[in-house]
């Protein structure tokens, strides 16, 4: 009667581990449609087990069938997110200790300030107003070493005068993308790799660079458009529809917690 209660080490290590799994398969998908589709696999998962320890064997072999044949369904479905996770582990310093581990953000470092969101948006409005092109790449749980050291290493606190000075049309670091980590911009002048999405013939260069690293990480971009002064907020290889600006600083803040 009280099997249930005999367990070990290793089953509590199990529950655990398959926990904190499907806890960062929920951060990966959260906020995209996919997570309503992971949603729905998980619940036909538990009703298979239900059956299966009911013996309703006609409904738990229905399931099983439709769990075991969905496996490349699910590849399909999950190819932006599946290719976001390997690229994630691919790009994840293992070197280092202190860098994994602040990788899963199971410890945090000095440089993993709080983003000054209000500044950088306040800054972005100032730029459009005066037709200044940028493209503000916001570094999340992902490493994003891997395009970080195409540009020029920075290590300098965000402030308006400085985001501004640095896409200046007559500045030499205004080409390229500025890439921010916390409350610190890590670089400047990144190249960016470009999306194959068919986006509307307005949007230029730079909103096909944040489509594109959007779409192959988990960062989040800011782009002022140096044609129509417009700021447009992409994230996982999609644009952000906001009201304003109020609504921009807390869609942003909402998304780097």
């Amino acid at each position: 009667m009280l099997d249930f209660l005999d367990y070990s080490f290793l089953d509590i290590l199990d529950v655990v581990l398959v926990a904190l799994f499907l806890y960062y398969i929920y951060k990966l998908l959260r906020g995209t449609v996919a997570i309503n589709i992971f949603i729905g696999i998980a619940i036909i998962f538990i009703m298979w087990k239900i059956t299966q320890t009911l013996e309703m064997e006609m409904l738990s072999g229905i399931l099983g069938t439709l769990i075991g044949g969905g496996v490349i369904a699910l590849i399909v479905v999950f190819q932006q997110e599946i290719r976001k996770f390997l690229l994630m582990l691919g790009t994840t310093n293992f070197a280092s200790k202190k860098s994994f581990l602040k990788q899963i953000k199971f410890l945090k470092s000095e440089i993993n300030l709080e983003t000054d969101i209000d500044t950088i948006v306040s800054s972005c409005i100032t730029m459009g107003k005066s037709r200044t092109g940028a493209l503000l790449v916001f570094e999340r749980d992902q490493n994003l070493d891997f395009i970080t050291n195409t540009g020029d290493k920075m290590n300098a606190e965000v402030n308006g005068p400085i985001l501004e000075s640095i896409f200046y049309k007559n500045s030499p670091l205004h080409d390229g993308a500025t890439i921010i980590k916390g409350n610190i911009i890590v670089a400047t002048r990144v190249i960016l790799p470009l999306s194959n999405k068919d986006i509307p013939t307005r949007f230029g260069l730079r909103h096909r660079a944040a489509v594109g690293i959007t779409e192959k990480s988990d960062a989040l971009c800011l782009v002022v458009s140096e044609e129509t002064g417009k700021i447009s907020y992409i994230k996982d290889g999609e644009f952000v529809l906001y009201e304003n600006e109020f609504g921009l600083v807390e869609t942003l803040k909402s998304d780097l917690m």
